[in-house]
């Protein structure tokens, strides 16, 4: 069983940033690829950002590209995600999660099988 914490939320102006934190417990996190994804209201969860285990290939919606980064840190057993340049339409709860296996579709939430609780971004205009 895996546990995924995530952490760093919150209220921002549009144009400003937050660094998201989803924190990993309960396998080798290195075992893992993870992923991003978020909900807005009246909206289906959707794909944000996944990076393989070591780090080394990261993938992300169009939307987000050149604005979203995201990072591992295997040492720490955490993924981050840096969100730049914030638009009111990011605003949404944003999900960690967590993939055993290999060769999955990244954009696909059936190929993760853990979950995260959720932290709410909110990006006001």
């Amino acid at each position: 069983q895996v546990q995924l914490v995530e952490s760093g939320g919150g209220l921002v102006q549009a144009g400003g940033s937050l660094r998201l934190s989803c924190a990993a417990s309960g396998r080798p996190f290195s075992s893992l690829a993870m992923g991003w994804f978020r909900q807005a209201p009246g909206k289906e969860r959707a794909f944000v950002a996944a990076i393989n285990r070591s780090g080394g290939s990261t993938y992300a919606v169009d939307s987000v590209k050149g604005r979203f980064t995201i990072s591992r840190d295997n040492a720490k057993n955490t993924v981050y995600l840096q969100m730049n340049s914030l638009k009111p339409e990011d605003t949404a709860v944003y999900y960690c999660a967590a993939a055993m296996a290999y060769g999955l579709r990244w954009n696909s939430l059936r190929s993760y099988d853990y979950w995260g609780q959720g932290t709410q971004v909110t990006v006001s205009s």
